[in-house]
């Protein structure tokens, strides 16, 4: 999909936005999508009219021209916003495109916290200290009431209502409106509920609700139908529902005691939807594309060792790419490969972090962007060898014959030198 300066767009607003949204973004979302995503959802919004609710029809060239920052610095921040439930976009085809910008709140800190996805990237990015120092800018302050009576008043005590009121439909009234979180779907949910049986779980108890808090457990914890069986039994309540914030507990407790108390590990995920490319041609380039986008770090290093489990000491080299260098899966997957060619098929730890910190400075986020830096710095090493034999003086190399001199011409050297 193509996106040009001179396609139009509209901002819609599909909720309810206020200071407190502004507070979320910053603090939970923007350090994990970055400031130039949150930018651009404020500057959308900012686009909105004086009702908040629609706005009147931009280009992107405006919008670049406001941001001040490139049209694919946009898209990328756009598929950023839309991947993490804040922002959907319609297209209309024509010879100019236009866009509609729908605007979708953050989650609530306690939603944000409870999210098993959001929560534990957040704390991958800033780690556990900083964690707990946001957590408590949302915390309620607490208040001892024990000395306190309630002496609020009722509605009915203040207020009469008659029996002429009219009912009104309140379906087109605006709302707090969010978009959930789509994870790739790793399990196949009916095969692990087929192993838990009605006397256990309800399930027609299990609602959508339900069915996508195990989606996300199973994405973060890296679980599969088995194990998650297993703690689903645990986590159902006397009245055979499943417990949720119970299932959350013991998928985090199994994880912890599996992982000797490490946080839940990044080395198991893929190169995000929105950072793959679009439409592959059939070629040999788009085909290694396609490998290190949809492998983990985790099986691409399994597969490298024709099968062998990677190393503690290879697993915590790559999550230090993917926290400290933040380099998304697949860039570490190129990564891996290119050390492994280029090294004797060894990762030397200070050889691979050196070039981490250059694919970071260069902001390397896309498989293609990977490969082409690869592909150029072999350019690069190969010229510097050329110049290098090249600036090779004549005689570099070559071998002289040793020429011996003879008694007659020692003799006269001799005589030559009492002359002087």
């Amino acid at each position: 999909m193509n996106l040009l300066p001179a396609d139009t767009y509209i901002v819609k607003n599909a909720t309810i936005l206020n200071n407190e949204s502004r507070l979320v973004l910053i603090k939970l979302y923007q350090p994990i999508i970055g400031s130039v995503a949150i930018s651009l959802y404020f500057t959308l919004w900012s686009n909105l009219d004086a009702s908040q609710i629609i706005s009147a029809e931009y280009t992107h060239h405006s919008l670049m021209a406001e941001m001040r920052i490139k049209l694919e610095d946009i898209l990328e921040a756009r598929e950023k916003l839309e991947a993490i439930g804040l922002l959907k976009t319609y297209m209309k085809k024509g010879n100019i495109n236009s866009y509609i910008y729908e605007l979708y709140s953050p989650l609530e800190p306690s939603e944000f916290i409870d999210n098993p996805i959001l929560a534990t990237t957040l704390i991958s990015n800033i780690g556990r200290p900083e964690y707990e120092k946001v957590l408590n800018i949302f915390k309620i302050p607490s208040i001892d009431l024990k000395d306190y009576k309630d002496v609020s008043i009722s509605f009915s005590d203040t207020f009469e209502v008659t029996n002429a009121l009219e009912v009104y439909d309140g379906n087109d009234v605006r709302k707090v409106k969010q978009v959930d979180l789509l994870v790739d779907e790793n399990i196949d949910l009916n095969s692990l509920l087929a192993l838990i049986p009605g006397e256990i779980l309800n399930h027609r108890s299990i609602t959508k609700e339900t069915k996508s808090l195990i989606y996300k457990l199973a994405y973060i914890y890296n679980l599969d139908e088995g194990e998650l069986s297993e703690l689903i039994r645990n986590s159902v309540n006397e009245k055979k529902i499943i417990d949720k914030d119970l299932l959350r507990s013991n998928c985090h407790n199994y994880y912890t005691f599996e992982h000797q108390n490490t946080t839940p590990s990044l080395v198991y995920k893929k190169q995000p939807e929105y950072l793959r490319k679009k439409v592959g041609d059939g070629s040999r380039k788009s085909k290694q594309i396609y490998t290190f986008e949809t492998t983990s770090p985790y099986d691409f290093i399994t597969g490298k060792n024709k099968g062998i489990k990677p190393s503690k000491k290879d697993l915590l080299l790559v999550e230090n790419l993917m926290v400290d260098y933040e380099l998304p899966p697949g860039v570490v997957n190129v990564l891996i490969d290119y050390v492994l060619r280029i090294n004797d098929n060894k990762l030397t730890r200070n050889f691979v972090l050196t070039i981490a910190n250059q694919w970071k400075r260069s902001n390397i986020k896309t498989v293609e962007e990977a490969m082409n830096i690869c592909k150029k710095e072999n350019k690069n090493k190969a010229k510097t060898k050329t110049i290098k034999k090249e600036a090779r003086p004549d005689w570099f190399d070559k071998k002289f014959e040793e020429n011996v001199a003879s008694s007659d011409d020692i003799a006269a050297l001799e005589a030559s030198l009492k002359d002087l």
